[in-house]
């Protein structure tokens, strides 16, 4: 399958459901606006995708406080299945229809994948709470949209890795997606889209294809610039106040370098082994 036979059932699904994802989208928008829409593609496609993610140990080891996941965005140097499905999503006509159901204007897909591609996440692995970085590699778009498409069968809520949402902050109860087979869900990043991944209970590794629409305007006019801020789940008083410690520091850092002291090395540099 090429990009383009991928995108044409992605973009007709969507629009088929076009009504339904807005209706989700308004009646979230006031808090953090989202969507999900199960059975994307036919299952025989969506499960060739899961079968084409690399191993773990062939992936990027992400893990620290904040975070304890694989990603891989160098998409080259993997099957060209999953390069295919991550630029469907980056058609036109699919970027088009899911911002206006989002009502937003002029996204911007990210060739560069800054932050996208492709994501695993296997046994006591998690996301802890945090708002995504403000702007584009360039710092010069706004981040306005983050899409999700989950991809391992049988992939039970109960297993963990699901997508949390804190539309009212910690102290409140989180919106939970579960990171259901075949589903896509797509969110709002702006100032308050606190959201997190749950800790995999599971031995397995819960697959996730990532892009993220950029645009010239924020979501919300009252926006500001800001690094990826980490917080602690509601249960670990200690580390969240060494994330948010940590998150102060980076924002001063960045005030200082534009781009930080070290770029962020999580970009698809598309002429590497050519």
């Amino acid at each position: 399958m090429k990009r383009q036979d991928y995108s044409a059932i992605i973009y007709q699904n969507i629009l088929d459901n076009k009504q339904t994802l807005k209706q989700q989208y308004e009646s979230s928008k006031s808090g953090i606006g989202y969507f999900y829409l199960d059975n994307l593609l036919p299952e025989e496609l969506a499960l060739e995708i899961y079968n084409a993610f690399p191993e773990a140990k062939d992936m990027v080891w992400k893990k620290s406080i904040r975070e304890d996941k694989y990603v891989a965005a160098q998409m080259n140097l993997y099957n060209p299945l999953l390069e295919e499905i991550i630029y469907a999503f980056q058609d036109a006509k699919i970027v088009d229809l899911v911002a206006e159901i989002c009502g937003l204007k002029g996204a911007i897909p990210d060739e560069n994948l800054y932050a996208g591609g492709i994501s695993m996440m296997g046994h006591k692995q998690f996301l802890n709470p945090h708002l995504d970085n403000s702007h584009d590699k360039d710092r010069k778009l706004w981040r306005i949209l983050n899409l999700l498409y989950y991809v391992t069968p049988e992939w039970e809520e109960s297993y963990g890795g699901n997508l949390e949402l804190w539309p009212d902050g910690l102290k409140n109860p989180q919106i939970t997606i579960h990171s259901k087979f075949n589903r896509l869900a797509v969110m709002a990043t702006h100032n308050r889209s606190l959201h997190s991944v749950s800790p995999v209970t599971h031995n397995g590794y819960r697959c996730c294809v990532s892009n993220y629409y950029f645009s010239q305007s924020p979501v919300h006019d009252d926006d500001t610039f800001h690094v990826t801020s980490f917080r602690g789940r509601p249960e670990n008083k200690l580390t969240d106040k060494i994330l948010q410690a940590d998150a102060w520091l980076r924002m001063g850092i960045r005030k200082i370098f534009k781009k930080g002291i070290v770029e962020n090395p999580h970009v698809y540099k598309k002429d590497k082994n050519d």
